[in-house]
């Protein structure tokens, strides 16, 4: 190979350095005690009611990290990809309440996209050339494709879903997962606690026709002026069982010109607990999370399609690589081609004026010239092409001042690489079903079908719900106190039947009214009305089962017949997809071993020309050739060094295709997905899960990024 590319002469320049490595209740007594403790617990629950949320989430701002990625067996277990704190940002955890207040209530910040290529190109250029090594161009394929870029935000996106799913609400769909949420018609229950209060003031000044109905209670009044204020509060929650809580604490205020009020003003409070309760259809945990587990594995899925993104963009930059590699290559050989024709043509020239060679030997050798400078023409073509292509792979921006005009050296030679292949074919299949991405994001879709199933197969059951209330009243206001002394005063004229005053000796007749003497005011107010809720003096306890029974069920039925049949439908799509994971690495599995066999090959057929053209100068020199045979072996030798160097491409290019079928690529690419995520290659962050070179937790992670 040394003499090889030795007589190719293609490098212009090779850069051997390496960048460092970094990364990223019997008695009355009794009773009423116990009813005070009921009160005061129903209290203390209200007052917790609030609070509750915080202490139930604060658990699912630090969720366990996901294991690493391992293996799985044919159709069994899933091998994820680890993605945890890995990201930039955490969308999956709300901006936080405390010490801000309005942290929840405001939009958050997400940078602006940077579509400027990344500093590494700038340090690899020198003198309008960019020295590339294989590594170099993965490692700025990863920092600057736009593909990626743009695949980046879908695991963000469901991150988001998750945070969606977490509320009550349905996810948000994700690309290559056939599922957002589930298809079930169940109650749809809201996670986010709701607190609601109200405040109303009320002035009316009311008409009165008759005194006793209106509750005047006192003749000749012809208006009833009220005034009324009112403060109420309700906390409302649900539950993943399936349960509703509903506590409401009403307050008004009320007085008027009535004298028939027993308080005028007076207030009146109600403390109201409920719950509700799913008992067949909407119950149980697994059912009232389904959107939440679906939006998580919708995540992984994610997941996988960006491993997907991530392979197939490497996979392509080495592709272009090569090719670039063997452009650059071929361009010399032709360039060895024109020299020899140009030599020949010369020579032939020469023989032909001193009249020991035909013209038609002359005309020969010309169009062999022309043949070689068409050829030199369309490998510089190429290389122009497969240069374009590369810088597009590596760079976010191709036409910066800084890239445009840039030359791309590789520094990189291919050779024969040591044998990757698998013991047996059996075995490269079953490494490829536990490591390719779309047949790990079909395993979740299965998982999401599953969950549907189960959650339609629920929503055919009738609607049982469980209901029950307390409710504690009090009642208070200013009330007159009576005197020890009383005094009569005429009352309401008597009248016959047709309404007509009865008149005795002219005068009409009174019917007499005692009343007692006013000796003060009963002064209570608020305190005293809440004082009556907690020691439960006015109580109303309620309970109530409701049944709704759908006659003829055809919508859930429906639905159920839905979610099995494409349940069916991808249970075959994944055999499907495995016989297709199973062409690929059969045919890639055969290109590369045809490939090694041709660069075995050509090598050898190059081996041999060598010799052939050794030979042939030996004779020259012993005078038993002409400089036309030499110079024919030669040019027969930088044909057959042509060939060798298509084929070491091919074999390279055969190589990476071969690790893609298997989904070795991130691997032996010295690639995790911690460095495709953030967008900057951490050189010694090769295990996911490690952050600069250090293993690190959840919480230390969630710190590089989440909602700000």
């Amino acid at each position: 190979m040394t003499t090889l590319w030795g007589r190719v002469k293609y490098l212009t320049k090779v850069a051997n350095k390496r960048k460092s490595r970094r990364l990223e209740g019997v008695t009355r007594q009794s009773l009423l005690a116990a009813r005070s403790c009921l009160a005061i617990l129903m209290a203390a629950l209200l007052v917790a009611g609030p609070l509750s949320p915080a202490f139930a989430q604060s658990s699912s701002q630090n969720p366990p990290a996901n294991p690493a990625p391992s293996a799985a067996p044919e159709g069994s277990s899933i091998a994820p990809v680890s993605s945890l704190g890995l990201a930039k940002y955490d969308f999956t955890v709300p901006p936080q309440a405390f010490p801000s207040l309005l942290k929840p209530y405001q939009q958050i910040k997400v940078e602006e996209p940077v579509i400027t290529n990344s500093p590494r190109l700038d340090q690899l250029i020198h003198d309008g050339e960019l020295e590339l090594t294989l590594q170099d161009a993965v490692e700025l394929a990863l920092e600057n494709s736009l593909d990626i870029a743009v695949q980046r935000y879908y695991p963000w996106i469901a991150d988001a879903s998750i945070l969606k799913a977490k509320a009550g609400s349905l996810g948000y769909s994700t690309p290559g997962a056939n599922f957002s949420s589930s298809t079930a018609n169940l109650p749809s229950l809201s996670y986010d606690p709701t607190l609601s209060g109200s405040v109303g003031v009320s002035d009316a000044l009311t008409p009165v026709n008759n005194p006793f109905i209106s509750g005047t209670g006192v003749a000749g009044e012809l208006n009833l002026v009220s005034h009324t204020t009112q403060f109420n509060t309700q906390y409302s929650q649900n539950f993943d069982t399936g349960t509703n809580l509903n506590i409401s604490w009403n307050n008004t205020r009320s007085s008027s010109n009535s004298t028939e009020n027993f308080f005028n003003p007076a207030v009146q409070s109600t403390l109201t607990i409920g719950f509700s309760q799913a008992l067949l259809n909407g119950f149980g945990i697994a059912v009232n999370t389904r959107n939440i587990r679906i939006a998580k594995n919708n995540r992984k899925i994610a997941d996988w399609a960006f491993a997907q993104q991530a392979i197939t963009t490497i996979t392509n930059t080495i592709i272009a690589y090569w090719e670039l590699v063997y452009a650059r290559a071929n361009v010399k050989v032709d360039e060895q081609a024109i020299t020899v024709s140009q030599k020949l043509y010369d020579d032939n020239k020469k023989q032909l004026d001193a009249g020991t060679m035909a013209p038609l030997d002359v005309t020969r050798a010309k169009s062999e010239l022309a043949t070689d400078r068409q050829n030199l023409i369309v490998a510089q073509t190429a290389q122009l092409q497969n240069e374009q292509i590369l810088k597009n792979a590596i760079t976010k921006n191709p036409l910066a001042p800084n890239v445009v005009n840039v030359e791309i050296i590789t520094t990189d030679q291919p050779t024969q690489p040591a044998a990757i292949e698998n013991p047996s074919f059996e075995d490269s299949i079953k490494e490829a079903f536990a490591k390719r991405p779309e047949l790990q994001e079909q395993l979740y879709n299965l998982k999401n079908g599953e969950i549907d199933i189960e959650a339609t197969h629920k929503a055919l059951l009738p609607t049982l719900t469980l209901s029950g209330q307390y409710s504690s009243v009090g009642l208070a206001g200013n009330a007159p106190i009576a005197g020890a002394t009383t005094y009569t005063s005429s009352g309401v004229p008597i009248v016959d039947a047709n309404g007509t005053p009865i008149l005795v000796n002219g005068a009409p007749v009174f019917e007499p009214i005692v009343n007692t003497a006013v000796a003060g005011t009963i002064q209570e107010g608020f305190g005293n009305a809440q004082s009556q809720i907690f020691h439960n003096r006015f109580p109303e306890y309620a309970a109530q089962l409701t049944l709704n029974l759908p006659l003829r069920n055809r919508s859930a039925q429906a639905d159920s017949a839905r979610a099995i049949l494409t349940q069916r439908q991808q249970e075959t799509a994944l055999q499907q997809l495995k016989n297709a994971a199973l062409l690929d690495v059969r045919n890639t599995y055969i290109a590369l071993t045809q490939d090694r066999a041709q660069v075995d090959a050509a090598s050898e057929a190059r081996q041999l020309q060598q010799e052939t053209f050794d030979a042939e100068q030996k004779k020259y020199r012993l005078g038993a050739s002409t400089v036309y045979n030499v110079i024919l072996t030669q040019r027969d030798l930088i044909a057959a060094q042509g060939t060798e160097l298509r084929a070491l491409a091919n074999l390279e290019e055969a190589k990476a295709n071969y690790e893609r079928a298997l989904g070795r690529t991130l691997d032996v690419n010295h690639v995790t997905i911690a460095d495709a995520k953030s967008g900057e290659v951490e050189r010694e962050t090769l295990i996911p899960g490690t952050l600069h070179g250090k293993v690190v937790g959840t919480d230390d992670l969630s710190k590089q990024g989440g909602m700000r």
